[in-house]
């Protein structure tokens, strides 16, 4: 096992990494509080351990694998992006979203993204790692402790960062293990959602999970010829096994299933191309989230106007399928779907 920080060890794991350094067990409860329900920045600030002990953590298990490099607010202050910077130099952003009563951490799984999405910023910067478990942990703790000090808490983490969640998909789901672990963080399975592009194995392996964690799908388009276009990965899991997998997963999970269509004027915002989803996804489980293209420099795609957005939406709606329009979120910060590149400004 890889262990870069503290945030890569599960509980149980936490607990052997101290019998190994000769603690005894109640130790490593001590630290997991002190990590997850008091949300302590450094070893130093867990004052049950011993200073020497302290001093020794520090050393062979680093509390922080990540450093904020930069943050940057919104005008309305809903939304706050952070940069941070990783132990090996590479960086990542994710972003804390303010709502009327939720609290939403989007957070990256990967330095970069192997995927490259025509519309997306990341997938411009190409591929470089995957993030570990701890990395994605810290993160949301990051945020927490931001939040903490306003005396609120994180309700959501989503999945929808930087990178392609289920081409990392162990070190994924150890993150959320983690955070849902009912004597630390303790956030629950169904504030968790995770949103893949469509790797069809994935989705399988996440099916036979039986998790409450919620699922979405990047969508896009109806038809296979757009969609390669548009998501290159398409001609490598085309709909037609895509769907197959997304029907499967409403069937034996009987959970709802999130489509995301991110839609561009002139490309993939038409009746017609409403009406090849509507035909696609129909009679499934399912929502779709339309969410107007967000803007990316030098980009030859632009956002869907709002009346073609709205036309879209009723002819969803009309074939009997939940939609509602999400207007996006910190993007004139470069913080919303799709514009995250994880670079210094």
């Amino acid at each position: 096992m890889n262990i870069q920080s503290f945030f890569d060890l599960d509980r149980n794991e936490l607990g052997r990494f101290m019998e190994n350094l000769g603690e005894r067990s109640f130790r490593a409860q001590q630290i997991w509080q002190g990590a997850y329900v008091d949300l302590a920045p450094s070893y130093d600030e867990i004052t049950t351990l011993s200073k020497p002990l302290r001093a020794a953590l520090t050393e062979k298990l680093p509390l922080g694998p990540l450093q904020v490099a930069s943050t940057i607010e919104s005008r309305d202050k809903r939304t706050q992006k952070s940069l941070f910077r990783l132990a090996d130099g590479e960086t990542i952003e994710a972003v804390l979203m303010f709502y009327d009563v939720r609290r939403t951490i989007c957070v990256s799984t990967q330095v970069g993204c192997a995927i490259g999405c025509a519309f997306c910023a990341t997938g411009k910067s190409g591929f470089t790692r995957d993030l570990s478990a701890g990395e994605i942990v810290a993160q949301v703790l990051h945020f927490a402790r931001e939040l903490s000090s306003r005396g609120e808490r994180i309700t959501n983490i989503v999945y929808m960062g930087m990178g392609e969640p289920f081409l990392n998909y162990d070190a994924v789901m150890k993150s959320i293990r983690i955070l849902n672990d009912h004597e630390g963080f303790n956030l629950g399975a169904r504030s968790f959602s995770i949103s893949t592009v469509g790797i069809v194995p994935g989705i399988e392996r996440f099916t036979a999970e039986d998790s409450q964690v919620n699922l979405a799908i990047s969508l896009h388009a109806g038809n296979d010829q757009l969609r390669t276009r548009l998501v290159p990965i398409n001609e490598q899991y085309p709909l037609g096994s895509l769907m197959a997998a997304c029907r499967t997963y409403v069937r034996k999970t009987r959970r709802r299933l999130t489509f995301e269509i991110a839609l561009i004027d002139g490309v993939n915002d038409s009746i017609s191309d409403a009406q090849e989803v509507a035909n696609l996804i129909s009679g499934m489980l399912c929502h779709v989230n339309l969410i107007p293209l967000n803007p990316i420099p030098g980009s030859i795609f632009r956002p869907s106007p709002r009346e073609r957005v709205d036309a879209y939406e009723q002819k969803l709606i009309n074939a009997g399928i939940n939609t509602t329009v999400r207007m996006g979120r910190g993007v004139k910060i470069s913080a919303g779907c799709g514009q995250l590149r994880g670079r210094s400004r």
